[in-house]
C-alpha cells in the first residue's frame, strides 16, 4: 500500500474523505517508517456515519430481515475476508508490528467470529410466560439501535470482527472507531462488508483520534449502545458520557493477570505459559500474564528457568516471526521504560532486560523479568502493557490466592498444579473473568470474555455477547 495514497473512511456504503482535509500517518513500528496515510475522521464524519446507521435501524432494514439472512450476510463477510487472508495478515503485521504468524492467526480468528455469530443469528429466541386465561405474555429480544464500537490497536481486526458480528447478527447497525495507530485492519473489514453486499449504512468504519472522533461518537444522541476496549482512564471518560444519556455499555478495561504456581506444578507448562502469556505481541495483550506468583519452595528454580527462556527469545520485526516484536509506538515504549525504572526505585530486583533496545530502529523493548516484586508496588498493581513480568514468592495457597486477587483489576488469572482438587479450589477463589488451568490463552471464540472489578463489565465472545 503506497503511503501517498489517502485511504478514506467507509460511511453509508461509500469511501469518503474527511471534510477537514486532515490526515493520519500510519507507521511500521519495526522501523518507524510511514506505510499509509488515512483521512482523519472528525465530528462531521461521525455525524454522517451515525445518521446512516440510525436510518438503517429506523427503517428496520436489518430488523425485518430474516435472522437466517442476517447470518448469511455475515458468512459472506467471512468469505470475503478469508479470500484475502494473506494480504490482510501482512497489513495487520506491518501496522501493529506483531509477528506475521500471529497476524495470520488474527485473520483466522476474525473469520471464526464472523461465522460463529452468523450461525447464531437465527437461534436467539424469546420465551412465553404462562399468565392464565385471557393473557398472552412473551419476551422478544430487541436490538439497541446504533452500536458505537471503539476498538484498540493491539488486535484491531479480531476485536472489530467480534463486536461487529454480534451487532449485525442481532439487527443492530454499527459505527466503528478504528484506532489511529492501527487503522488499516478495520478498513480491510469494511472492504469485506462492501464485497459481501451489506446494506449501505449498516456498517460504518471511521479512523480518528479519541478526543475528537471518539468523543463525538460517544456523545452522539443517536448512539444507543457502546462497546469499548481500552484503558481504565479512557473507559471512565466513556462511561461518564454514557451515563448522561443512560446508554448501555460493554467495557473491557485491561488487567493485571496473575498465575499462581504451586510446588507440584509442571514447570515446563509454566515456562511455556510465560513465553506465550507474557511476551506474545510484545506483551501488548489485555489478559496477558503479568504477575507470576510462585510457591517459595520452587521460586528459585522457576525463576532460573523463566530467565533462560526469556533470554533465549529472538528479537526483531514481526515479518520475520521473531518472538519479541516492537511495541506499537515510541510513546508506548517510553511508558514501559518508566514502569521498569519505577520498579527498580521501589525495590524490585531486575533479573533480565529492563531497557529499551535503542540500537535497533523501531520501538523495541528488551523482554524483562523482575523478581522480589512487592505487593504494594506499582509493577505489581498497575498494567504496563509491554514485555515485562513480575515474580513474587508466597508461602501457602491462601496467601497465593490473596496476592492474585490483590489488585483493582480482574480480567484473567491462572493456576498451575498437578492436583485437580487444588486447581478447582483455586479457580473458584480467583477473582477474574477467566481462569486458566495449566496454560494461558486457552479460552476460545466460544468462551465468554470480560472482567470484574475495574477490568470492566459485560461479556464479549461466546453466546453471552
Amino acid at each position: 500500500m503506497a503511503p501517498e495514497e489517502v485511504i478514506k473512511n467507509f460511511i453509508d456504503g461509500e469511501w469518503r474523505d474527511c471534510s477537514s482535509g486532515k490526515r493520519i500517518e500510519v507507521d511500521d513500528p519495526s522501523n518507524g517508517e510511514t506505510v499509509a496515510v488515512i483521512a482523519e475522521a472528525g465530528p462531521e464524519e461521525v455525524h454522517r456515519a451515525v445518521a446512516a446507521a440510525d436510518r438503517v435501524f429506523r427503517d428496520r432494514v436489518l430488523i425485518d430481515m430474516h435472522p437466517y439472512d442476517r447470518g448469511r450476510m455475515l458468512f459472506r463477510v467471512a468469505d470475503a475476508l478469508e479470500a484475502r487472508s494473506d494480504e490482510v495478515a501482512i497489513i495487520n503485521c506491518i501496522e501493529t508490528g506483531k509477528a506475521l504468524d500471529l497476524a495470520r492467526g488474527e485473520v483466522r480468528t476474525a473469520v471464526r467470529y464472523l461465522r460463529y455469530y452468523a450461525g447464531l443469528a437465527d437461534k436467539l429466541e424469546g420465551r412465553s410466560i404462562p399468565r392464565g386465561a385471557d393473557l398472552v405474555d412473551y419476551t422478544v429480544r430487541s436490538p439497541f439501535g446504533v452500536s458505537a464500537q471503539i476498538v484498540p490497536w493491539n488486535g484491531p481486526l479480531e476485536l472489530t470482527a467480534r463486536s461487529l458480528a454480534c451487532a449485525i447478527a442481532t439487527g443492530n447497525s454499527v459505527v466503528v472507531k478504528s484506532p489511529e495507530l492501527a487503522p488499516l485492519s478495520g478498513i480491510e473489514l469494511a472492504r469485506a462488508c462492501e464485497t459481501a453486499g451489506l446494506p449501505a449504512g449498516a456498517v460504518n468504519v471511521l479512523t480518528g483520534y479519541g478526543q475528537t472522533a471518539g468523543q463525538a461518537l460517544i456523545d452522539h444522541p443517536d448512539v444507543r449502545h457502546i462497546v469499548f476496549t481500552g484503558s481504565m482512564a479512557t473507559g471512565r471518560t466513556v462511561l461518564k458520557a454514557a451515563a448522561e444519556r443512560i446508554v448501555p455499555c460493554i467495557m473491557e478495561l485491561g488487567g493485571k493477570s496473575a498465575a499462581v504456581v504451586y510446588s507440584d506444578a509442571d514447570l515446563d507448562a509454566v515456562v511455556e505459559a510465560v513465553r506465550i502469556g507474557t511476551y506474545l505481541n510484545a506483551g501488548q495483550n489485555c489478559n496477558n500474564l503479568t504477575r507470576l506468583l510462585v510457591e517459595r519452595s520452587i521460586a528459585d528454580e522457576t525463576l532460573e528457568r523463566v530467565k533462560a527462556c526469556v533470554e533465549g527469545l529472538s528479537i526483531g520485526p514481526g515479518r520475520e516471526n521473531c518472538d519479541i516484536t516492537p511495541l506499537i509506538s515510541q510513546k508506548q515504549r517510553e511508558g514501559v521504560e518508566r514502569a521498569c525504572q519505577m520498579a527498580l526505585s521501589q525495590g524490585a530486583r531486575l533479573v533480565t532486560g529492563g531497557t529499551a533496545l535503542s540500537e535497533r530502529s523501531g520501538y523495541f523493548m528488551a523482554p524483562t523479568v523482575f523478581a522480589d516484586v512487592a505487593p504494594d508496588s506499582s509493577l505489581f498493581q498497575k498494567e504496563v502493557f509491554g514485555p515485562v513480568l513480575s515474580v513474587t514468592a508466597f508461602d501457602d495457597p491462601i496467601k497465593g490466592i490473596e496476592l492474585a486477587n490483590d489488585t483493582d483489576q480482574g480480567l484473567a488469572a491462572g493456576v498451575f498444579t498437578r492436583n485437580i482438587d487444588r486447581a478447582l479450589w483455586s479457580a473458584d477463589r480467583l477473582w477474574a473473568g477467566q481462569v486458566y488451568v495449566n496454560g494461558w490463552y486457552v479460552g476460545g471464540v466460544e468462551t465468554p470474555f470480560g472482567g470484574v472489578k475495574q477490568s470492566g463489565y459485560g461479556r464479549e465472545k461466546g453466546q453471552e455477547a
